[in-house]
């Protein structure tokens, strides 16, 4: 029964079910809540909310790796809920184009894994999992400050 669990919270209900894209789904899940969820709290509580879905997803994650037997399972996108909310922490504010902008950013930097995100996708199990997700929602948060003083 806790299995169930378990699963349905790394794979973000059915976001990870998707037979396309399965990644993009779960962030675009991530995307669609955190304005709602995530953007309404102080800079303090957005931390702490990361920190949670950090410690809860790498478990989840690792969990789920092991009852699917796969290394880092394509369902698995509790992952994606870190990284893009970690792409929209920094900001206080962000409206439709921030969202947008931020979305793509995250994947571009989910799917190519430049060093480091790579790199830290090697690390074992459920860690290894959420952390190349971590690092690309930094880079991508980066990125976006960059674009949010441009325009």
């Amino acid at each position: 029964m806790r299995d169930r669990y378990v699963l349905a919270f790394a794979r973000l209900w059915p976001s990870g079910l998707s037979p396309v894209a399965p990644g993009t789904c779960g962030s675009l899940f991530a995307a669609v809540l955190a304005p709602f969820l995530f953007m309404p709290l102080p800079f303090w509580g957005r931390l702490v909310v990361l920190l949670l879905v950090a410690a809860l997803g790498t478990l989840a994650a690792d969990r789920a790796a092991h009852l699917l037997d796969e290394k880092d399972p394509k369902d698995v996108v509790v992952d994606e809920l870190l990284g893009q909310w970690i792409t929209y922490a920094p900001f206080a504010t962000l409206g439709f184009w921030g969202y947008a902008a931020g979305f793509a950013l995250f994947r571009l930097f989910d799917v190519t894994k430049p060093p480091p995100v790579r790199y830290l996708e090697s690390l074992p199990g459920g860690l290894g999992i959420m952390a190349d997700d971590a690092a690309a929602g930094v880079l991508a948060a980066l990125c976006l400050a960059v674009l949010c003083r441009i325009f």
